[in-house]
């Protein structure tokens, strides 16, 4: 059942989770750091999540699963989410956006992975929470896309820590972003070993992988070009949450969007023209072999004529009586076989 569905007929703001259970418990790792301190806490229990807003620590917390409903409700409510926010963090078919609120900025991605096993990219719906002193992280499943991020923070006295929330928010982005470069190069050695077997004509059901890959793409598409406007909307924003300083590092963020968007319409065009290759390349066989047997049927138009008339049970026909006729015509019709073959190879038709 969709997410319209289960929501139909319910109040705005209804936090309602109706997408696949993807984890079988949510997760929630918390890390707290200044300029020269750093703890760091996994919780299963949310009632142990505590927030200062007070505080001039930064908080990142990271929540893995989204089928608990009443859990991220909690957690919203803890920071002071508005419930309209909580139901598009549960609402996993939702296109990226970004909503600027007084308090905080919501920020809603998509993350692609590439699934090796069964050859397919799989997207996650990954919602970024920033406010003054913290940042929220709400993903759907587990992954090891912020695990340098961790690293980089347990450096001590790094810039990483003294650059604000709105510079961790900015990392998480950026992580997520590069990634698409490795998820995009998958279709791109994809493109090329498909060429490959089309100019080399071992092409047998390869136009249903390439259609495939022309959906992956597709989705891709789906999943970046909204990214373009989200972070033009940040870079341009007036939000007090993001200082004038770390706007470069969003500007630099849309400059690698604007990269990736280029490549998927150069792989675009590239499947079509594959595409077009192939259906090309299946015409050229079927002429080929239209062309062969035509010259077969060519050459056995006259022959068949010679023997046609002389099957025919008529008395007095010539050279019936002839000892040597029949040799006399098999000759014939040999010679009209080979000169017809030369004459086709003069032509070039073979």
């Amino acid at each position: 059942m969709s997410y319209s569905e289960v929501k139909k007929g319910l109040a705005p703001g209804t936090v309602l989770y109706a997408g696949k259970r993807k984890v079988d418990s949510i997760l929630i790792e918390s890390v707290i750091f200044d300029k020269n301190t750093i703890s760091e806490e996994t919780l299963t229990d949310v009632s142990k999540l505590e927030y200062k807003c007070d505080s001039d620590d930064i908080q990142w917390v990271t929540i893995t699963g989204l089928h608990d409903s009443k859990m991220v409700e909690q957690i919203g409510s803890s920071f002071g989410i508005h419930n309209l926010v909580l139901e598009d963090i549960l609402n996993t078919d939702h296109r990226p956006k970004v909503d600027f609120y007084s308090d905080y900025i919501y920020i809603l991605f998509k993350s692609l992975s590439y699934n090796r096993s069964e050859t397919a990219i799989e997207q996650e719906q990954i919602s970024i929470l920033l406010g003054r002193n913290f940042v929220l992280c709400f993903c759907e499943k587990d992954h090891t896309l912020f695990k340098s991020i961790r690293e980089r923070l347990r450096v001590a006295g790094s810039k990483f820590r003294a650059s604000g929330a709105d510079y961790l928010a900015y990392t998480l982005m950026d992580v997520i972003i590069d990634h698409y470069f490795i998820v995009i190069e998958k279709i791109s050695d994809k493109l090329d070993y498909y060429e490959e077997k089309i100019i080399s004509g071992n092409h047998k059901g390869i136009l249903n992988k390439i259609y495939l890959l022309k959906r992956q793409n597709l989705s891709i598409t789906n999943s970046i070009w909204p990214l373009r406007e989200l972070i033009s909307q940040i870079e341009r924003s007036d939000s007090g949450l993001i200082k004038k300083a770390n706007h470069i590092y969003f500007r630099d963020l849309y400059d690698h969007t604007i990269q990736i968007i280029d490549k998927i319409n150069v792989y675009r065009e590239l499947l079509t023209a594959i595409i077009d290759l192939h259906l090309s390349e299946s015409g050229n066989r079927t002429n080929e072999v239209m062309k062969v047997l035509t010259i077969i049927s060519t050459i056995f138009i006259p022959l068949t004529f010679i023997a046609g008339v002389y099957g025919m049970n008529f008395k007095f026909m010539p050279e019936l009586q002839v000892h040597w006729a029949y040799y006399a015509v098999i000759g014939l019709m040999a010679a009209l076989a080979v000169l017809m073959l030369i004459y086709f190879r003069r032509k070039k038709w073979l």
